[in-house]
């Protein structure tokens, strides 16, 4: 279970950690759409497989994690861990359809647009109030965020679909941020994970049967794309992601993610041959920047 440390280095060594988690989670989630693109299933069962095949590794994770931990296993199946799972899931569905419809750079903008929505569901549900540098900082994030896309947003307009689900990832991506910080005062970040994660399959399998029959995938290679997917983006990502959220707080952690938005533009460059151009090199700059001015100062 978290707590605030007392002393300000423990406090130092945390951030620091916490900080490390949630860019190793943004490398981690960047190279999610690209694997996407290469499944050969639809994208509601690679939504599914992602998330199915990374329990054993969450489970054994958990295991180890309240194992060693003295604070025991802390709240099991909690209000915020369920809404985790049910936010995450409106988020993957979203999000793995708008990969299919419009541009990478797009998808993954819009969907780590969570700093936005973070803050606005943040004061509306909460009451929680954001600081100046932290408005300035997502306001630079933003900017730097829509310069990075500008370019496809204006040239097609057949990608208005799925720049539509792109939003609607970014407010379920927001919804979850939110949840998980609300989980991990009770429960672990492993706990948290593999419970938000058994949630999240259930809505998945479901969806995925109902919308696109066939879920199996039909070669090696298509298998081996949904283990990356599982392993490196789910279990990775989603495990640092709760890690992070234990130690950061939200608003900071969700404008963080947005190096995810600058990574993944440059995976979709190399695999995809979606080329970066010199103002989305300057948006991804202006993102950098926001990010060191929403900086915590204590």
């Amino acid at each position: 279970m978290t707590s605030i440390p007392a002393d300000p280095h423990r406090r130092r060594a945390d951030f620091s950690i916490g900080l490390t988690a949630m860019i190793a989670a943004a490398l981690a989630m960047s190279i999610s759409p690209s694997l996407v693109r290469f499944a050969d299933v639809g994208p509601l069962a690679s939504a599914f497989w992602r998330v199915f095949l990374a329990l054993p590794v969450l489970y054994a994770w958990m295991k180890a994690d309240e194992k060693s931990a003295a604070g025991g296993k802390g709240k099991s199946w909690s209000l915020p861990i369920l809404l985790s799972g049910l936010a995450f899931a409106g988020d993957l569905l979203m999000w793995h359809l708008a990969i299919m419809k419009t541009t990478i750079a797009n998808a993954t903008f819009f969907a780590t647009m969570a700093p936005l929505w973070v803050v606005i569901f943040g004061w509306l549900l909460f009451r929680h109030k954001a600081e100046k540098t932290t408005l300035i900082g997502l306001a630079l994030c933003l900017f730097g965020g829509g310069a990075l896309v500008y370019q496809s947003l204006s040239i097609n307009p057949a990608h208005m679909l799925g720049d539509a689900l792109g939003i609607g990832t970014g407010v379920f991506f927001g919804l979850y941020f939110l949840a998980v910080g609300a989980a991990r005062k009770g429960s672990g970040a492993a706990r948290v994970t593999f419970e938000m994660s058994i949630v999240t399959i259930v809505v998945l399998l479901a969806a995925a049967i109902v919308i696109e029959g066939d879920i199996l995938p039909k070669t090696g290679f298509g298998w081996g794309v949904l283990f990356a997917l599982a392993f490196v983006s789910h279990a990775g990502g989603q495990g640092l992601l709760s890690v992070a959220l234990g130690r950061l707080p939200t608003v900071f952690s969700s404008l963080v993610i947005l190096l995810e938005a600058v990574v993944a533009a440059g995976f979709a460059w190399l695999l995809q041959g979606e080329p970066v151009s010199p103002l989305q090199a300057v948006g991804g700059a202006i993102i950098l920047a926001g990010i060191w001015v929403a900086r915590p100062r204590s």
